[in-house]
C-alpha cells in the first residue's frame, strides 16, 4: 500500500466516522465540531488530489469561516450543555431507510462507472486560467462544487439556528 492510498483511506475513514457523529450527536456544539473535522478531512483529500487552491478555499472559507460562525451562533443563542431530545422510532426508521437507499444508489453508481486514469500531461498555469476556472461551470470549473457546498452549508446554518432557538414551553 502506497502512502497516497493510506492517506486516502485515512481521510475517507475520518470523513465517514465524523459525518455519522455529526448527525447522531445530541449536543449541538459537538456536532459543529465534528462537522469541522469532516471539512478539514475533505480539504486533505483535495490536497491529496493536488487541487491545492480548492483545498485552501475549503479550509479558509468553509472550515474556518462557516463552522466558526455556526459555533458562535450556538454559543450566543443556546445553552452550552443543552441536549437535543431523542428522536422516536417513527423518525428514525424513515431516516435510516433513506440513508440506506442513498448509500446503495451511490455505491451502485460508483461500481458501474468505468474509471480511466489520466494521462500525465499538464498545462502551464497562469492567473487568467485560474480566474476562468473559478467562474466556469464546465469540465474543469470550480463554480458548481462551490455552489453545491454553499447550499449544503446554508441548510446546516438554518438547521443550527432552528435548533438553537429557544422554545417557549
Amino acid at each position: 500500500m502506497t502512502s497516497n492510498q493510506f492517506m486516502f483511506l485515512l481521510f475517507s475513514a475520518v470523513i465517514v466516522i465524523f459525518s455519522i457523529l455529526t448527525v447522531t450527536s445530541r449536543r449541538i456544539l459537538r456536532a459543529a465540531t465534528f462537522l469541522l473535522f469532516v471539512l478539514v478531512a475533505t480539504a486533505g483529500l483535495y490536497f491529496l488530489l493536488k487541487y491545492n487552491y480548492l483545498a485552501a478555499i475549503q479550509l479558509a472559507l468553509y472550515a474556518g469561516g462557516i463552522v466558526v460562525l455556526i459555533i458562535f451562533s450556538i454559543l450566543l443563542t443556546s445553552h452550552i450543555n443543552e441536549r437535543l431530545p431523542t428522536s422516536g422510532l417513527m423518525k428514525k426508521l424513515p431516516a435510516a431507510l433513506i440513508a440506506i437507499l442513498g448509500a446503495a444508489l451511490c455505491i451502485s453508481v460508483i461500481l458501474q462507472y468505468n474509471f480511466i486514469g489520466a494521462v500525465g500531461t499538464t498545462e502551464p498555469t497562469n492567473v487568467k486560467l485560474i480566474g476562468e476556472s473559478l467562474i466556469n461551470y464546465g469540465k474543469y470549473g470550480y463554480a458548481l462544487p462551490f455552489e453545491v457546498i454553499s447550499v449544503l452549508l446554508l441548510a446546516a446554518m438554518i438547521g443550527a439556528i432552528i435548533l438553537a432557538k429557544k422554545r417557549k414551553d
